[in-house]
């Protein structure tokens, strides 16, 4: 039986297809992760949520406007074995009510369509104030 890739492996293939697609999709330059995952000691836990690290925030985002949306919010998860926490949940419909497009995508094959699939949405129009 074949290993079923982690959602770190996922994670790290989509990062470096969009590096390498990078001239192609320019603006995937401006995605960037949020560390919430992966264990941690005591101290270095505490401090990066004095420093405003929150459980349930998604894996990814990308700050460009598209579609009517203001940026998109991506929860990476693997393809077998994965589920989807309360609080991922309460943070995903929190994003979405504010203008945001949020998918949950199970590999890296699922994210990287929907990364085009929004980039290619015509960009949102909006006048800062």
């Amino acid at each position: 039986m074949a290993k079923v890739p982690t959602e770190h492996e996922e994670q790290a293939f989509l990062i470096r297809r969009a590096w390498f697609e990078r001239g192609k999709y320019p603006k995937l330059q401006l995605m960037f992760a949020v560390p919430n995952g992966g264990l941690r000691n005591k101290v270095v836990a505490r401090k990066l949520k004095l420093e405003g690290l929150k459980a349930g925030v998604p894996d990814l985002i990308l700050p460009v406007a598209r579609g009517g949306y203001f940026g998109f919010y991506l929860e990476m998860k693997r393809l077998k074995g994965s589920t989807t926490a309360d609080e991922q949940k309460e943070w995903h419909a929190a994003l979405q009510e504010e203008g945001y497009k949020v998918m949950v995508c199970k590999g890296a094959e699922v994210a990287w369509f929907e990364l085009l699939e929004y980039l290619k949405m015509p960009k949102t129009d909006f006048k800062p104030v």
